[in-house]
């Protein structure tokens, strides 16, 4: 039996398009920020920079402002987090149906923030089950998720944060499944840490279908894991 963690936004739920949406409402002429959650100024940081650092500091401190201002429409909506869309289609039924064969405990967790409406706990069961997975256990954990991980004892962890995917080898057993399509430094050292990287939940459901089907055949198992690059 496997112990199985999922992360929510960018791996089963949409967030990005709900994102530039409300941005899109907001700044209509701006160019796209990455979405993500704001992050505060550093205490101590110097609100009048010298001269030759005031155009970089007044870009930034625009940026942030701007994702200050979508987060606060995004937190000002009623019950935000069950209006998203699945980054695929039928992702989470697979999930469940894949759970009831093979007999997976599976947990969902994020570190979304609160909105108006009901608790992200709340939210995200609701969301979960009008996507096909009924009984879902949803963990709001604002902390490590690494430590998350360790605690339950998780097998395998699916997340869009290649950090996160770090926190949760480094602080356990569990083999991290990075979802990503992207590229660059951050993606590179995770793959030589020896994290796997599918684009979607899609790949990353077949390549845990095949681990479920391998626990019985050790060879075959560390075949897989060479094969995708887990240490």
């Amino acid at each position: 039996m496997m112990r199985l963690g999922f992360d929510m936004d960018g791996v089963l739920a949409d967030f990005q398009s709900a994102f530039r949406e409300f941005e899109t409402r907001l700044f209509p002429s701006q160019p796209a920020l990455a979405a993500g959650q704001p992050e505060s100024v550093p205490e101590g940081a110097d609100p009048e920079p010298p001269a030759n650092r005031k155009a970089e500091a007044g870009t930034l401190y625009e940026v942030q402002r701007r994702r200050e201002a979508i987060w606060d429409e995004i937190c000002a909506t009623e019950n935000f987090w069950t209006t998203l869309k699945p980054t695929v289609d039928g992702g989470v039924a697979r999930v469940h149906e894949m759970m009831l064969r093979h007999r997976w405990e599976v947990f969902f967790i994020t570190q979304r923030p609160d909105t108006d409406g009901d608790t992200v706990q709340r939210q995200t069961q609701r969301w979960l089950v009008q996507q096909g997975f009924d009984l879902p256990s949803v963990l709001v954990i604002p902390g490590s998720r690494g430590a998350a991980a360790g605690a339950l004892r998780l097998d395998y962890h699916v997340d869009d944060s290649p950090q996160n995917c770090m926190d949760v080898m480094t602080a356990g057993s569990a083999r991290p499944i990075l979802v990503s399509g992207g590229s660059g430094q951050m993606i590179s050292n995770a793959r030589k840490l020896g994290i796997a990287i599918v684009p979607s939940i899609r790949e990353a459901l077949d390549l845990l279908e095949q681990v479920s089907d391998a626990q019985s055949n050790p060879t075959l198992l560390k075949r897989l894991a060479a094969f995708v690059g887990w240490k």
